[in-house]
């Protein structure tokens, strides 16, 4: 728990909201000890993205898709380690508190959807839904655009990989069962630890621990295919908890596991040594010594095939680790590749009819 002294307000991962780096003139809130002030209470706004397009496309051979949709920008999930934070800045706001405190959504995203996937060019690919910031936080409660980006997807026969680390991914279980059946989705649950007061310090407005392995377990139940990702491992902090969570998460249900060492790019590795000496200062040295084995002696390093997993003794330690125990639970033993031939265009109201 922060202490009054502390920058860090309660519900949040970020301690400070530095002003974007693209942003010429800065400014900084300093107490001169003079006047006492009162801290007031961080509200989330809610602002609206009016992009005209909804797919994203990448060429890294790091991740498994090259197409992608996230419904917000931004995510209040308040993650310290969160990779996304810096795309704030683009926006002249703060990878820090902005990043969670001031959320772009996109209401017009399942119309966007529409319009591209009836395009006669379109070629149907695996869209990953929610790859940069969850789908499935707080605001999606009211928003529902994830969902009519769903109700999109199944009425085009469109396959589709979810990834959160919420427990509201169960309210669609009646749209995913069924495309579940027909081998278009599966969901990943990002479970970064099992450890209560980690994760809350660690991923403030997410699903506790316990509650990321009951929806493993009744997505599994519902028939849909669920697959954990422990993202971040960060040295010293999680990474004792390897084989433990993976044990858990497969006696729930998943049947696949991945993981990603922890990235710092950016405003991010300020942000996070922050939240270490606050949260953990005996260890934040420590944390950090190992966080530069794994990157070649630096904070953080870019190139593709190397900035997921890290490289050196110590990152070729933890890849043995979780392949040992992902064999030890019968994770990755059979993927199950979602079908695309399955896509079609369904009428619109309007359209003629075949005379065949």
């Amino acid at each position: 728990m922060a202490s009054n002294s502390s920058p860090y307000t309660k519900g949040r991962g970020a301690g400070s909201n530095v002003v974007s780096r693209f942003v010429e003139h800065k400014r900084e809130v300093v107490d001169d000890g003079w006047e006492p002030t009162e801290r007031t209470p961080l509200r989330t706004e809610i602002f609206t993205d009016n992009s005209r397009t909804i797919i994203s496309h990448n060429n890294s051979p790091d991740v498994p898709f090259t197409a992608s949709i996230n419904p917000y920008k931004g995510c209040e999930h308040g993650c310290s380690y969160c990779f996304a934070r810096p795309t704030h800045t683009y926006l002249d706001l703060s990878a820090g508190l902005d990043f969670e405190s001031k959320i772009y959504c996109k209401p017009g995203a399942a119309q966007l959807l529409q319009t591209e996937l009836f395009r006669p060019r379109y070629s149907p690919q695996v869209i990953a839904l929610g790859a940069n910031t969850d789908a499935y936080q707080p605001v999606e409660r009211e928003m529902k655009i994830t969902r009519a980006i769903l109700e999109v997807l199944k009425s085009h026969h469109h396959p589709v990989a979810i990834i959160t680390k919420s427990a509201l991914v169960e309210r669609d279980i009646d749209l995913l069962t069924p495309m579940a059946e027909a081998r278009l989705v599966r969901v990943f649950v990002s479970v970064t630890t099992l450890d209560r007061d980690l994760g809350r310090r660690l991923e403030p407005r997410a699903a506790a621990p316990q509650r990321r392995l009951e929806t493993v377990r009744r997505l599994h139940q519902a028939g849909i295919p669920v697959g954990v990702l422990m993202a971040p491992i960060i040295p010293v902090l999680n990474d004792n908890e390897i084989e433990q969570l993976l044990g858990e998460c497969a006696a729930a249900g998943a049947e696949s596991a991945g993981y990603v060492i922890l990235r710092l790019p950016h405003e991010i590795k300020d942000l996070f040594v922050q939240w270490l000496q606050e949260h953990y200062p005996l260890k934040a040295e420590h944390v950090m010594n190992r966080i530069r084995d794994l990157r070649g002696g630096q904070a953080y390093r870019s190139e593709f095939g190397e900035r997921m997993r890290g490289s050196g003794q110590y990152a070729d330690l933890i890849a043995k680790r979780f392949a040992l125990a992902c064999k030890k639970h019968s994770l990755n033993r059979r993927t199950r590749e979602l079908d695309c031939s399955q896509f079609r265009v369904p009428p619109r109201s309007g359209d003629q009819m075949g005379l065949f």
